[in-house]
């Protein structure tokens, strides 16, 4: 990550983004799990969408497959922030506009990775690798 300081205060280099934002706990949670799926998971950068605008909200990150169709939903807490009902279902709110097949919520220490199917949801055990999803 490339950090940089401006009035005293830290930003990080979002590459996804094509700025430098300010460097909160939430962000340095998302900068280091999404360099982690690119480097580990095998997901494309080029698919990998911040903060993207939703009614009235906007989702921490979606990734979208080869035809821009998105295939999951991550949402991003810092890490004294435990990943509870709420924050999925927080999640599961915003999925009503996406209607992602996938769902993942991070906290820098924990990963949770439901596949909604159905209006089910399902919890997997591991991060998916880009391949396991399309």
């Amino acid at each position: 990550m490339k950090i940089i300081q401006r009035n005293h205060k830290d930003y990080v280099l979002c590459e996804w983004r094509k700025r430098y934002v300010r460097l909160t706990p939430e962000e340095y949670v998302r900068q280091l799990f999404l360099h982690r799926l690119v480097e580990e998971h095998a997901y494309p950068s080029g698919l990998i969408a911040v903060e993207v605008a939703l009614e009235n909200k906007r989702a921490d990150a979606i990734v979208y497959d080869k035809m821009l169709h998105p295939l999951m939903l991550i949402e991003f807490k810092q890490e004294n922030v435990p990943l509870t009902q709420k924050t999925l279902d927080q999640a599961a709110v915003y999925n009503r506009q996406v209607g992602v097949p996938y769902l993942l919520l991070h906290n820098g220490r924990q990963s949770v990775v439901a596949k909604v199917d159905d209006k089910q949801i399902g919890f997997l055990t591991h991060i998916p690798d880009y391949g396991e999803l399309i």
